[in-house]
């Protein structure tokens, strides 16, 4: 029976509101997920200075939720694109591919730095998520040189422990204007109908899939219809036995 994955991205001062109502949805369904914790948000919201914000994740972890960095400050500031870079993230973020331009040593120093900032404050991060998805391979061979046992993309799980790639297309949203609010809808019936016999399902939240009354329904949807047929499961468990 294939495993659901469920993650929180974002996770970051400045969202904390609605970063706890998505744990409140998924808690209510016994589901603890992992939660992807950007230390600086763009690069004005320092983590180390919210002390609620490091206490809630604390206590999110000792409850059992897993840790994952999620990028040094999130959006693209510091790292232009070039235009093999724009047909990469063609429509799919808003300047927030951090990661997407990266090469192996900034992607590597960027790592550190957040791996460093995270366990200052007591958190024990088993992976990293580049935001949106988007890198280029050296920064998941930076992920498993700084001794992370997982990292992704929006197709694949990469596992080293293991040393798989798991493919698993991730379940999400998009609230940024109706069409697209819509369009995610779809996108999420259409993953229940084709991905039931995948290996890995995945269901990432983000704090914007509440601001569009759509998006904030079909993610109770989706939640609902996948744990109704599979169990929530941990990245640990799947990046030491699959």
């Amino acid at each position: 029976m294939p495993p659901v994955l469920v993650t929180i991205h974002d996770v970051a001062p400045p969202l904390m509101p609605r970063i706890e109502r998505l744990w409140a949805l998924c808690a209510a369904r016994n589901v603890k997920p992992g939660l992807l914790v950007v230390p600086d948000w763009h690069g004005g919201a320092s983590i180390e200075n919210d002390a609620a914000c490091v206490a809630w994740i604390r206590a999110r972890a000792d409850e059992g939720a897993e840790i994952f960095l999620h990028g040094e400050r999130h959006d693209e500031v510091g790292s232009p694109r070039g235009w093999r870079d724009e047909l990469r993230a063609l429509g799919r973020t808003n300047k927030e591919g951090e990661f997407l331009a990266l090469g192996y040593d900034a992607a590597r120093a960027r790592i550190d730095r957040g791996l460093a900032r995270l366990r200052a404050l007591g958190l024990s991060p088993i992976g990293f998520v580049p935001p949106a998805w988007l890198a280029l391979p050296d920064t998941h061979r930076a992920v498993r040189d700084a001794g992370l046992a997982v990292s992704e993309d929006d197709a694949t799980i990469y596992a080293f422990k293991a040393a798989r790639t798991i493919e698993s297309p991730v379940v999400r949203w998009s609230s940024r204007g109706a069409f697209r609010a819509y369009g995610s809808l779809a996108q999420a019936q259409l993953r229940w109908t084709l991905q039931r016999g995948a290996s890995v399902i995945r269901i990432a939240l983000h704090p914007a899939d509440l601001d569009h009354p759509a998006t904030a329904a079909s993610v109770e949807r989706t939640l609902d219809l996948w744990l109704s047929v599979y169990p929530a499961q941990r990245y640990a468990d799947l990046a030491s036995f699959v």
